[in-house]
């Protein structure tokens, strides 16, 4: 069978920028929360000093997923989260 061509149907979603910082953690988890979805600041390993050390955990569709600061976290059309790297989402998102 020969491969066809799609175009990806136009959707809004809901998305917040991760600055990295535990402050912006908090209001992403909150949210995320709120939503119905699971979220946590997490740093792996024994040598978790400052916040650059830490990450989002977000349960998926696909499992649990790491958002490192700078990722875009998604609410994505059936209220499902998780997180796009910013090269992705810039390619694939605008404003609304």
């Amino acid at each position: 069978m020969k491969a066809r061509k799609f175009r990806k149907i136009p959707v809004v979603i809901e998305a917040m920028l991760w600055d990295g910082t535990a402050a912006g953690a908090t209001e992403i988890i909150d949210w995320v929360l709120s939503e119905g979805g699971t979220a946590t600041y997490t740093c792996d390993g024994p040598g978790c000093q400052g916040e650059s050390d830490h990450y989002l955990s977000i349960t998926t569709l696909e499992g649990r997923m790491a958002a490192r600061p700078g990722y875009y976290i998604i609410r994505g059309v059936e209220g499902e989260f998780y997180g796009c790297e910013p090269n992705i989402f810039h390619k694939t998102y605008g404003p609304a």
